[in-house]
């Protein structure tokens, strides 16, 4: 049987003056796109540019939602209450979504950002909530989140209201042994070379897992990869990791062609 994985990366974190990312570089390799909505990052100048890119290329364009919180990019927890969560998501996918039909492009996905990103992940409820929200403003939209054992059960509560979830995991990032991310503020939680980032994401999709930071497996359930846009070497890795799943006979392609 086939194997199939989206790859996607974080995109337009640019704000007015300040440049982050490299947008154009990833462009030309992703299939999906997680763009910034103003509240970690982007403005929307660099929210209707970055959509235009995603067109250009053929990428597909999703939302990247976080918390209000421009100062830590996002990477804060925030003290809302469950109801104000939920609204400034759908305040943020609904001010992209505007751009990507000014540009007569479908919005694909919706993945939270950073902090927001783990804590709902830790929150059945809410995140129920938000994939039942987002389905209900957008439609038949997929709602992006990590591929561990806890989202493979919330994947099958979402479904049964008919919300789209995929699943994803970080070749550039270590896990710890409970199959979290490893904090960013420890040493070597993102991984600086190419090489083995690419061979990290192609094994992550054969094998459906990986090994923690001290050596533990890790199960993972895996419909696309990332690659974080503000890690030069993950945009390096980016064209190493589509040659050698070409190579192993794994179809990348976008997520709602297969999710």
């Amino acid at each position: 049987m086939a194997v199939t994985v989206d790859l996607n990366c974080d995109m337009g974190e640019s704000f007015g003056e300040y440049t982050a990312g490299n947008d154009a570089e990833a462009a030309a390799y992703v299939t999906s796109s997680n763009i910034a909505c103003g509240a970690h990052a982007s403005d929307p100048t660099v929210m209707r540019r970055t959509i235009r890119l995603c067109g250009d290329h053929n990428v597909m364009v999703g939302a990247h939602p976080g918390y209000p919180d421009l100062q830590g990019f996002g990477r804060r927890r925030i003290e809302m209450d469950h109801e104000e969560i939920i609204d400034s998501v759908i305040y943020q996918v609904g001010a992209l979504k505007g751009f990507a039909d000014h540009a007569g492009v479908p919005l694909q996905h919706v993945k939270l950002h950073g902090a927001l990103y783990h804590y709902a992940l830790g929150q059945e409820k809410l995140f129920v909530d938000i994939a039942e929200n987002l389905r209900k403003a957008f439609g038949d939209i997929i709602l992006l989140t990590m591929g561990t054992a806890a989202s493979i059960e919330l994947r099958s509560i979402c479904r049964k209201s008919g919300a789209r979830i995929a699943l994803e995991a970080f070749p550039d990032r270590v896990y710890d042994d409970d199959g979290a991310l490893l904090s960013r503020s420890r040493p070597g939680a993102v991984i600086k070379d190419a090489g083995v980032i690419a061979q990290r994401a192609i094994s992550m999709v054969k094998r459906k897992g990986t090994e923690s930071l001290n050596g533990r497996w890790i199960d993972l359930a895996i419909d696309t990869i990332c690659i974080h846009g503000d890690n030069r070497e993950s945009i390096l890795a980016a064209p190493m990791i589509r040659r050698r799943a070409e190579r192993e006979g794994i179809e990348v392609r976008p997520l709602g062609s297969f999710v």
